[in-house]
């Protein structure tokens, strides 16, 4: 897509200490690809890129339309169909009971079980044959309730998820470096995984930095996109508000529609502490993250194409943390520079 806000691009000394970090933790993980893209105030601050999009000879190099598979973050888009199931009233609230708008796989196994556990991993569902917790009263992260999300949407709509993106998002927006792809193209960093098919049911979502960041930057905007309203307000500005269920540990993460949500520093949460208050985060397993700081009107993205398991010393909590505190520090130092200029 064209630059979507009339983005200037900007390189600023102030994030080499993040393109470093970015670097550093590629080698960590054995990627053969990275990125990093920065909009602050609607403006480009930052854009780096590293590497190729596979470690065989001949590989292309990453650039600005390489899409990476972002694993979970393709979460918080599913997150934004349910705020906008929720809108336009095909869902009645997120303390509806999910049996209202599916069969029960499992029997009486969803009892209890609400739209908001599922967005917020308080399902307590191992599988859709097995529960670990009552609702509501611990946290797992894992993909049941993702599922079943995604199936309620494609009933409710009466269309699968990605179609229902295309035709609210993707299209009106201009996204054109963003979907669900099923077979390898030259832009894309491709994983060698076998995919079903590209009606969003699978984790086969492709994004560009670019276009993560801008998907950062419509949370931000409240939905003004190209100076327009790129659906309605209002389902842009409950995704990142925390939804959690009251009464969690104190150790356990606070989530929106699938993002991560700062209140405070707990010690499970992928946010890094120095974040302020109502930062929001997703991290998917390739290395994939989308960060949005409202305090400094900032969208931070870095992409990865891991595949393997994590080296020895190396921690993904600590990891996205200093990610996080990382790209503070710098939006800091950029704050100082525009308080000492002229």
């Amino acid at each position: 897509m064209g630059n979507g806000q009339g983005l200037e691009h900007h390189r600023s000394d102030a994030f080499s200490p993040l393109n470093q970090y970015v670097l550093g933790v590629q080698e960590k993980i054995s990627a053969s690809a990275a990125a990093v893209y920065v909009l602050h105030r609607g403006t480009v601050v930052n854009e780096w890129y590293s590497g190729t999009h596979g470690f065989s000879p001949g590989s292309r190099l990453v650039g600005a339309d390489s899409q990476f598979n972002v694993a979970s973050v393709r979460k918080t888009y599913l997150g934004f169909a349910v705020s906008l199931a929720i809108y336009e009233g095909r869902i009645g609230s997120l303390d509806d009971p999910v049996s209202a708008y599916m069969a029960d796989p499992g029997g009486a196994l969803l009892a209890g079980t609400t739209i908001r556990h599922l967005l917020t991993h308080t399902h307590g569902l191992a599988s859709p044959q097995k529960r670990i917790f009552p609702p509501g009263a611990d946290w797992t992260y894992n993909n049941v309730g993702v599922n079943l999300l995604i199936r309620m949407i494609g009933e409710v709509f009466g269309k699968p998820l990605a179609q229902l993106l295309n035709e609210k998002v993707f299209r009106p927006g201009g996204f054109t470096e963003t979907g669900w792809r099923k077979h390898k193209t030259d832009g894309l960093v491709w994983l060698n995984e076998a995919y079903s098919g590209e009606e969003g049911t699978d984790v086969n979502m492709f994004v560009s930095a670019r276009e993560l960041a801008y998907w950062g930057q419509l949370h931000l905007s409240k939905g003004i996109w190209n100076g327009m309203q790129l659906v309605p307000r209002p389902v842009w500005e409950q995704t990142a508000e925390i939804i959690s269920p009251e009464g969690l540990g104190d150790s356990l993460p606070r989530n929106g529609f699938f993002w991560f949500v700062q209140d405070r520093p707990r010690s499970l949460t992928e946010l890094g502490h120095e974040l302020p208050a109502g930062s929001y985060q997703s991290l998917g397993r390739t290395g994939c993250a989308c960060l949005v700081i409202p305090e400094k009107e900032a969208v931070a993205v870095r992409m990865y194409n891991q595949t393997g398991p994590n080296s020895g010393g190396y921690s993904y909590l600590d990891d996205i943390r200093t990610f996080g505190n990382t790209v503070y520090a710098c939006l800091n130092v950029i704050g100082l520079q525009a308080d000492r200029s002229p």
